[in-house]
């Protein structure tokens, strides 16, 4: 065609014409590039002009403009400005649109050159036809430049101007269909953006929002993060594109030793099931006793463990909540001791692929709800979900005691040992309910004194009245004042001699720590009883006794001090100060979740600077917001799937405050490095844990559908390894489940780099100045390459 068409040019026109056409076409071609570069530096980017100038991972790492700030406090600090706005609405359709606009620019451009070469066509036969396509093509250009005038105002309505990044992202499917359903629109506004004046406009609404906009990805339809943001290019690919996809493909294979970590999978007896501090077999053999279950305590290696703990055969997507509290698959958790042994008492069963829990217990053959229903029964003041909403739930075998009380809206933490009685913290968390690997042995439980509304203990084979009432001891340290404790055991309502033995030595025990017994009651149904204390609320009754037996605890002992802190067989005083925790009982729920308890006074400082009521305020509203508007709606995540949550830096809890209408639990865990707000977590009404994460946790792996990590790994990195850190992610999250991370850029891209390496997918990320936030998902991904761990090796 070219050469046919340059060839007839020739043979018809005289060299004075053709150069005249020679000149008209460079001119032509000149404005055109002329407008181009008036386009370019009025906001319009063509498709590609950004990837062309970035590394490849910035490629992947490109935002819609959509939000000038995605979380209000990822460093940690609460907003000094709430009132401020930065019309993230605004910035996120002149994004959306520049791609557009780039496409139909780029269309206009191509349609423009094809109508230029038409008139010189017909120039080519009429010489005064020549002129008027002259004056055409002028008035063509005027209309390209205003085009670029309007995207310029387009380009305007994003106020911030900074850089921002979010991987895996694409326009909506709506702003697609609007795009292909509209080719009017392009013709009277060739740019196919808004005009001006409807920026303006809705610059105006942007500015009328609520902080909420702020907080994270808005949400609804428009805040969908999805995949990728790219222009149609039809048939044709880019140098980008290509470049990038081959990159990554050889990068893949390698991408574990690129990035400096290599995994390797952890070669340990315990296999599956390996808890690296309860499973430290060398160091158990070395105890001089087991007396006191040390055996049964943590005991971790000197240096956390790097390697990956391999998935059982077989391993499924966990039966998803409610259903998973009657049934979970048996190839999950492939253990039958328990139902051999227990199976009469309906605590579980085998059934084909799976495992069934018909809900009973030793105490309770016949379905826990009844038994709930018996307690309150036997003493109404309990008030499930009402007064009584945070539980210590003490030998909880497979924990369906612990699984019904949600029914009547109560958290309860389920405790119970590794032991013989294999599997049995385990399965509880593989059926969605709250549980920890633990025993009470000779150490302080991991909470803080005066927490729990109540202590359940059924048939919990714990022999309090021993060595001074030392274990029983260790319950009132974390029983609120007025907490109630439930027995529930065969001493209460049988008469071998054994058992009236107990009977007899448990209520000197309970009359001496001043406990009030207030309820006695056989349940027929199950042919067992309940006796129930009241720990009392002033130390009246300790002043009176005749004997301090137990003794009192020194007045420099903290009852709040409980890691790695050994038991002692004393007491604390109940607190009398007007303002002192514990002195008053909580709110009932739910109003004590987001309202500051009363011993939380405007002149104590809170964590974030501002005075403790308004820093306890102030952060339950922001994570409000965030949860509401990013990561409800714009992570991706589908929350059904979700039940097992830990929060691993909980702050004053306010993440899980936030999922409180969601069908999950959260585990809110305070770092021991960090402000001892687990008190106020309580109080609330949720509940936690203390931890050091340069350790393992107490919990099987597999435990946790989500992982969020707020400005944890940063300071980790500084006292422990980060890989063995991330190992331990690794070991506790399910396959398919989610990591969260909010911390500084440089943190983010390590972690990602290693997200990488254990082939995790990475769902987002996104950095603001020197923030980031990162979403990844972990697969079903294991290395071959086994390391033994010699101090887990039976």
């Amino acid at each position: 065609m070219a050469m046919g068409k340059y060839s007839r040019v020739d043979g018809r026109k005289s060299s004075k014409w053709c150069s005249t056409v020679t000149i008209v076409v460079f001119v032509g071609f000149c404005l055109v590039g002329v407008w181009m570069l008036m386009s370019s530096s009025s906001g319009v980017a063509a498709p590609n002009s950004d990837v062309s100038a970035q590394e490849p991972k910035e490629v992947k790492q490109k935002v819609v403009e959509k939000f000038s700030k995605p979380y209000e406090d990822i460093s940690g600090d609460l907003p000094e400005d709430t009132g401020k706005e930065e019309h993230p609405e605004s910035s996120q359709d002149g994004s959306t649109s520049n791609v557009e606009d780039s496409q139909n620019l780029l269309e206009n451009v191509e349609g423009k050159n094809e109508s230029e070469e038409d008139s010189k066509r017909e120039a080519e036969t009429d010489e005064d036809a020549k002129s008027e396509d002259n004056k055409s093509n002028s008035g063509d250009r005027e209309s390209n430049s205003e085009g670029g005038e309007s995207n310029s105002g387009d380009g305007d309505s994003n106020p911030s101007g900074e850089d921002k990044r979010m991987s895996e992202t694409e326009t909506s499917t709506n702003e697609q269909q609007e795009s292909e359903d509209s080719p009017s629109e392009s013709t009277s506004n060739p740019d196919g953006g808004e005009s001006k004046t409807d920026v303006d406009s809705s610059v105006e609404e942007d500015q009328s929002k609520d902080q909420a906009s702020n907080e994270g990805f808005p949400a609804g339809a428009q805040s969908e993060i999805l995949k990728e943001t790219t222009a149609d290019s039809g048939a044709w690919s880019t140098q980008a594109a290509e470049s990038q996809s081959e990159k990554e493909s050889q990068k893949s294979p390698l991408s574990k030793d690129q990035n400096g970590y290599k995994w390797k999978l952890c070669n340990v007896t315990a296999g599956p099931d390996y808890i690296p501090c309860l499973d430290n077999v060398q160091v158990i053999k070395k105890l001089p006793s087991t007396n006191h279950y040390e055996h049964r305590e943590r005991h971790c290696p000197d240096e956390a463990p790097t390697c990956l703990v391999p998935l059982p055969e077989g391993y499924k997507q966990p039966v998803r909540w409610p259903r998973s509290r009657e049934q979970i698959w048996y190839s999950n958790v492939p253990h039958t001791k328990l139902a051999d042994v227990k199976g009469h008492q309906n605590w579980v069963k085998v059934s084909g692929d799976h495992l069934t829990f018909p809900g009973g217990g030793t105490q309770f053959k016949h379905g826990a709800l009844h038994y709930i229903d018996f307690i309150q029964k036997s003493l109404s003041k309990i008030a499930w979900g009402n007064r009584t909403r945070v539980i210590l739930d003490v030998g909880c075998g497979v924990a369906s005691f612990g699984g019904y009380l949600f029914d009547r809206d109560v958290l309860a933490m389920s405790l119970a040992p590794k032991d013989e009685h294999e599997a049995q913290v385990q399965f509880a968390l593989e059926r969605g309910i709250p549980a920890i690997s633990a025993v009470m042995g000779t150490k302080r439980l991991p909470f803080p004194s005066k927490v729990f509304d109540v202590v359940h203990c059924a048939r919990c084979r714990v022999p309090w009245h021993i060595e001074g009432g030392k274990l029983l001891l260790e319950l009132n340290r974390v029983l609120r004042p007025g907490g109630y404790f439930v027995w529930s055991a065969t001493p209460v309502y049988q008469k071998l001699p054994e058992d009236v033995g107990i009977w007899k030595a448990m209520s000197e025990l309970t009359k001496s720590m001043c406990w009030e017994l207030l309820v006695v009651n056989n349940d027929k149904l199950n042919q067992v009883g309940v006796a129930i204390y009241r720990k009392p609320m002033s130390n009246q009754c300790y002043e009176k006794r005749e004997q301090n037996e137990p003794p009192l605890c020194k007045e420099d002992d903290d009852p709040d001090a409980v890691w790695n802190v050994q038991l002692q067989a004393c007491m604390h005083k109940v607190p009398v100060g007007a303002s002192d925790r514990g002195k008053q009982l909580p709110k009932p729920w739910p109003l004590r979740l987001g309202k500051p308890p009363y011993w939380l006074t405007s002149s104590q400082v809170g964590v974030y600077g501002k005075a403790a009521p308004e820093d306890f305020t102030a952060d339950y509203e922001h994570w409000q917001r965030v949860v509401s508007t990013s990561y409800l709606n714009g992570l991706g995540i589908d929350w059904s799937s979700v039940r097992n949550v830990m929060d691993m830096r909980a702050v004053y809890g306010g993440f899980a405050a936030a999922l409180r209408d969601l069908k999950v639990w959260v585990m809110n865990v305070v770092t021991i490095d960090s402000p001892d707000t687990l008190p106020l977590i309580y109080e609330r009404g949720l509940f936690g844990i203390y931890h050091d994460w340069c350790e393992s946790f107490s919990t099987y792996p597999r435990s946790y559908d989500l992982v969020h990590a707020d400005h944890v790994f940063s300071n980790l990195k500084k006292r422990c390894k980060l890989e063995a850190v991330i190992a331990e992610v690794d070991r506790i999250l399910r396959p398919e489940g989610k990591l969260i991370v909010r911390d500084s850029v440089e943190t983010i891209a390590e972690v990602e780099k290693m997200a990488k390496s254990l082939q995790w997918k990475i769902r987002l990320t996104y950095s603001n100045d020197s923030e980031g936030l990162l979403c990844v998902q972990k697969t079903l991904w294991r290395p071959t390459e086994k390391e033994t761990i010699f101090s887990a090796i039976a």
